[in-house]
């Protein structure tokens, strides 16, 4: 018998749909990023909750460097209300977010 016919079958991988509502964007709190005084916020989208990925930067997974040297906290009144969101729309939001943060004068990163 071939090997193949031999091997028991595997189950398949449900692959999610692009309008899944489970992608979230967050806002983390910098503390004086630039060294000038001023505090900064840095955007970013996850398939994670908030709070997890938050965690992962400080812990330097898959982290933004700018997030795990000067990050303080969540700022969930930002971006609780917007999740969760599928894929596309939280690209999307991510940069709407950011944009919408420098236009008021702080300092952005991220937001891609």
């Amino acid at each position: 018998m071939p090997r193949s016919a031999q091997t028991s079958p595997r189950k398949k991988k449900r692959k999610s749909s692009p309008s899944e509502a489970h992608h979230s964007v967050y806002v983390v709190y910098l503390r004086n990023p630039k060294g000038d005084g001023k505090a900064g916020y840095y955007v970013g989208m996850t398939g994670l909750p908030p709070a997890q990925r938050f965690d992962n930067h400080k812990k330097g997974l898959k982290a933004a460097r700018i997030v795990r040297r000067f990050g303080e906290r969540l700022v969930p009144r930002l971006y609780a209300h917007l999740n969760p969101m599928p894929y596309a729309r939280a690209l999307e939001m991510e940069g709407m977010l950011a944009e919408s943060l420098r236009r008021r004068g702080y300092a952005v990163y991220g937001g891609h």
